[in-house]
């Protein structure tokens, strides 16, 4: 009886181990695939920022360029900052296909905190680049409503 016991509480205590290691390695999982997810997902969305403030630019140099009285931009400069901006991605994205797979957990959620951080500093550029095209596009109506010769 006392054998029984003790093999029934060892074959207990082993699938008690088993349990345990599977949900650990659920849980791993889980944490895994959501950070990949996230950096995927933080590329995508850094692209599209990116993008609309090329955009953006562009269209501001166009306005500006109708203007002989404003200031000359460097839009050659603001052109080389996206693109570097565009290819730093690039290179971050050929991280996440080529290295992630073999990531360590750690690895990975720095790749999503430089990646989130990266963001947070250009969203403000982006209000600004935002705020600046509107408020060139007024002064343009403003000056064309003022001298309809322009």
């Amino acid at each position: 009886m006392n054998v029984t016991l003790i093999s029934g509480a060892a074959a207990l205590l082993a699938l008690l181990l088993m349990a345990t290691g599977w949900a650990l390695l659920q849980r791993h999982r889980r944490a895994r695939s959501g950070s990949l997810q996230k950096l995927l997902d933080l590329a995508d969305r850094l692209e599209a920022d990116l993008k609309t403030c090329r955009s953006g630019l562009k269209q501001a140099h166009a306005v500006m360029s109708l203007n002989p009285d404003l200031p000359a931009a460097s839009e050659q400069d603001a052109q080389h900052a996206i693109d570097a901006g565009l290819r730093a991605l690039l290179q971050q994205r050929l991280w996440i296909r080529d290295r992630s797979p073999q990531a360590s957990q750690t690895e990975l959620d720095t790749a999503v905190r430089s990646m989130q951080g990266t963001r947070d500093r250009l969203q403000p550029l982006l209000l600004a680049l935002t705020k600046a095209q509107h408020d060139l596009n007024h002064a343009m109506r403003e000056h064309i409503r003022r001298d309809p010769d322009a």
